[in-house]
This record gives C-alpha cells, sequence and structure tokens, in this order.
C-alpha cells in the first residue's frame, strides 16, 4: 500500500457524449490535470463499449442519452469489465437519480458542474464511493427500499461490517482502513454482500439492507 502523501495516479477515464463541443470541451478542461486522464471519447453505446473493451479505464463519464440507446442500458455491461460508472445528465431529479442507482452506476453529476465538482466526483467514484447530491439521496434510498433481501440470507461477521460501513458512505480505501485488510478483501466482502442481498448497486444495497433490519 503507498505511504500516506505519495502522488496518486490520475482517474483513467472514458468519456462518453454526443454532442462533440461538450466532450471536447471537457477532454480539453483535463488535458492538463494531474488528477484525471481522458483515455478515449465516445459518441455512443457502441463506441463506448469497444473503447471500454480496448482501454479498462477506471471510471465511465456516461452521458444519458446516446444515438443508439440509453447509456444506463450499458452499466452493466461497463462494470463488467472493471469500470465504475458516473452519470452525466442535465436533469437531478429523484426520479432520475433513482434510475442511475438501479443501473449498478456509482452516482450522477450534473452537466452544469463546476470542472473541480466534476474533477471530485470522478475521483470519489474510482476510489469506491458513491456520488448522489445529498437532496437526491435520500429519495433514492426510498424508492429502493421496495426491494427485500432473498428469504433466509445470512452475512457473516466481516459481510455485516462491510455492509454497515458502506451505509456511512465509508470509500473502498477507508473500509480496508478500518477493517484491516486490503481493498481487494474489501471489494471481495462487498461482491459478496451484493450477491446474498441480490443488490446490484452498493446503494442498493444499503436501502435492502435498512428496509430488513439488518444494520443496526
Amino acid at each position: 500500500m503507498p505511504h500516506q502523501g505519495a502522488p496518486r495516479a490520475p482517474v483513467r477515464v472514458v468519456l462518453v457524449e454526443d454532442h462533440h463541443l461538450v466532450a471536447e470541451v471537457i477532454r480539453l478542461a483535463w488535458e492538463d490535470s494531474d488528477e484525471v486522464e481522458v483515455v478515449s471519447t465516445a459518441g455512443s453505446v457502441t463506441d463506448a463499449l469497444a473503447d471500454v473493451r480496448r482501454h479498462r479505464p477506471d471510471v465511465v463519464l456516461l452521458d444519458r442519452r446516446l444515438p443508439d440507446g440509453d447509456g444506463l442500458r450499458a452499466v452493466s455491461s461497463f462494470v463488467e469489465f472493471g469500470a465504475r460508472v458516473l452519470v452525466l445528465t442535465g436533469e437531478a431529479t429523484v426520479s432520475a437519480a433513482s434510475r442511475v442507482a438501479e443501473s449498478g452506476a456509482s452516482g450522477l453529476v450534473l452537466k452544469s458542474s463546476r470542472l473541480d465538482e466534476l474533477t471530485e466526483a470522478v475521483r470519489r467514484v474510482a476510489e469506491g464511493e458513491v456520488v448522489f447530491d445529498g437532496g437526491l439521496l435520500a429519495g433514492v434510498l426510498d424508492r429502493l427500499t421496495g426491494r427485500s433481501a432473498p428469504p433466509g440470507v445470512a452475512l457473516t461477521t466481516r459481510e455485516r461490517e462491510a455492509l454497515s460501513l458502506l451505509a456511512e458512505g465509508a470509500s473502498t480505501e477507508e473500509m480496508g482502513e478500518r477493517m484491516g485488510v486490503a481493498r481487494n478483501t474489501v471489494r471481495n466482502h462487498v461482491q459478496r454482500v451484493l450477491e446474498k442481498l441480490g443488490a446490484r448497486s452498493k446503494l442498493e444495497a444499503v436501502a435492502i439492507a435498512r428496509r430488513d433490519g439488518l444494520l443496526d
């Protein structure tokens, strides 16, 4: 594990945006950034899938509305290649945010956000956090609590600890430090929690756990 204060590698991003001007502005804004590296830009779901397969980015910054369909339908495919997904949108409603959470994406950010806000959101998502505006998060959790855990679900002590830390909003790095384990071990615990609860995202896992009394 790198020592405290060691420089962080830039987050590798595939930017998926069909408006060329918007994509170019974002790409140029990050051109000299030490925080984010845009490894490719794509203007459609098809091109995005090819780029993610080729570049294996840390994060996909994804526009929802693309010429060949709704970007959210491709989220699970991006996740299969190890990428986390941050949705770029022009609307910030509970309904839109809930769809983003249900798709398995890690959050959403407005196109009108400042560059520093966008950079911070990308960094947080890359570190395993869920990024939603505080005003939307409560509504998203309310929507997601309609689902329940499968009957007879049993979590180990470590899995319950991981779940509790997820509910606190802890990042993967923070979870590793507090649990005294490596990042990969944290990810394994979290993945098993999602599988046992039948959840498609960390946020949905927390919502299900709260509804079913699995959190203290």
